[in-house]
């Protein structure tokens, strides 16, 4: 039924418009409109990553005054400790500053005694940002549910997405201090358009997720990504913003919360005793790649536009074979979870993230992070 829907759609469907990948155009339209108030080899290469991030990490914001919503995330922990390590000053807003699980992991970051404040914040109450961002010169805006498993979308996904985008870009553009927003988007905004992926296909920046076909597809959390970065170009258009989204497929590598994310969970069930594998190819990427990346987007003038960032686009299969290959005394599942033949590859271009100096960590040195970490944290027993 899914796959008639999918046909219909793009029968019907308009086509996308050429458009300059650097500069996203207006082009969503319909009904989901909302308004503007709402090994030793691996060792050594690890190591090798490891020094090139202390490398990356120089003084270039002291003195200046940056705001990350969502701090506590994934991403946005990573994000806190690099900007503390370069010497900005982070006014970091959570849902819940006294809740130890959201906060401690970034109260104890070095140099958050002197440079990390803390602040309420949440997505779907309208100036509820404002404080958090007076005063800063670059806002990262990273807060956006991330759940497989929902009930009410609307009221999951789509309205923390979009209305908390718009929040956030309102506040901003209240703050005349602002200078520059990233917005972390995702590879879910660019893929899902109808078009095939296979192994001669490159996806670049110039593709846009189309969100009937989204809706039609029930794939709510891609819906929402798309939605909330149409709302995040139309705004900052109308307002006048400068903007910046990265847009990362699957993020992998080491936590630094003490929360299991979901992205890391899809590498846990292979090592927890799962018997069969998923039938799906992801592009993946490394957190500290993605971290490192929200601070060029900012820092770099000539940044602009979108940045797709996937080191590799990778079946299940074959993380199965990389997590065999690093642990190979670990249970790991032997067959597919359908016998259709494995969904494909493809190819997603590298050409803009480079300009902004990003060099991929491995996705076998990805999943060696993020298991080790997985370890640390208690989450796995391998």
């Amino acid at each position: 039924m899914a796959n008639k829907i999918i046909i219909g759609l793009v029968k019907w469907g308009k086509k996308s418009p050429k458009v300059d990948k650097y500069q996203p155009p207006d082009i969503y339209k319909g009904h989901w409109s909302f308004g503007y108030r709402e090994t030793k080899q691996t060792k050594g290469v690890r190591q090798q990553h490891t020094n090139r991030d202390s490398r990356t990490m120089a003084n270039s914001g002291e003195g200046k005054v940056v705001c990350v919503t969502g701090a506590s995330g994934y991403i946005a922990s990573w994000l806190v400790k690099f900007l503390l390590s370069r010497g900005y000053t982070v006014k970091a807003s959570v849902r819940d500053p006294s809740d130890p699980k959201k906060t401690q992991h970034l109260v104890s970051l070095d140099g958050a005694k002197e440079r990390l404040h803390l602040f309420k914040a949440d997505l779907l109450v309208e100036g509820s940002f404002d404080s958090a961002i007076d005063g800063c010169e670059g806002v990262f805006h990273t807060a956006s549910p991330f759940y497989h498993d929902v009930k009410d979308p609307q009221v999951e996904l789509i309205d923390p997405a979009v209305k908390g985008t718009l929040n956030v870009l309102n506040s901003c553009a209240k703050a005349s201090s602002v200078k520059r927003v990233v917005v972390t988007s995702s590879m879910a905004a660019v893929t899902l358009n109808g078009k095939p992926r296979t192994p001669d296909v490159t996806v670049d920046e110039t593709w846009f997720s189309d969100p009937q076909l989204c809706e039609a597809s029930k794939m709510w959390y891609v819906l929402s990504k798309t939605l909330a970065e149409d709302a995040a170009w139309k705004l900052a258009k109308e307002k006048g913003l400068e903007i910046v989204t990265i847009n990362p497929a699957m993020v992998i590598g080491p936590l630094l919360q003490p929360t299991l994310n979901t992205s890391a969970a899809a590498i846990l069930n292979l090592i927890n005793g799962a018997k069969t594998f998923p039938n799906s190819s992801f592009g993946w990427v490394n957190v500290k790649d993605v971290a490192n990346a929200h601070i060029q987007a900012f820092e770099v003038p000539s940044a602009n536009g979108r940045y797709c960032m996937v080191e590799s686009v990778a079946h299940y299969s074959e993380l199965v074979n990389i997590l065999h290959e690093l642990y190979p005394n670990v249970p790991l599942p032997e067959r597919c979870v359908d016998e259709n033949p494995y969904v494909p590859t493809y190819q997603v271009s590298k050409e803009k993230i480079k300009s902004l100096g990003i060099d991929y960590i491995s996705l076998k040195v990805s999943i060696k992070e993020t298991v080790e970490s997985l370890k640390e944290k208690g989450f796995a027993h391998v």
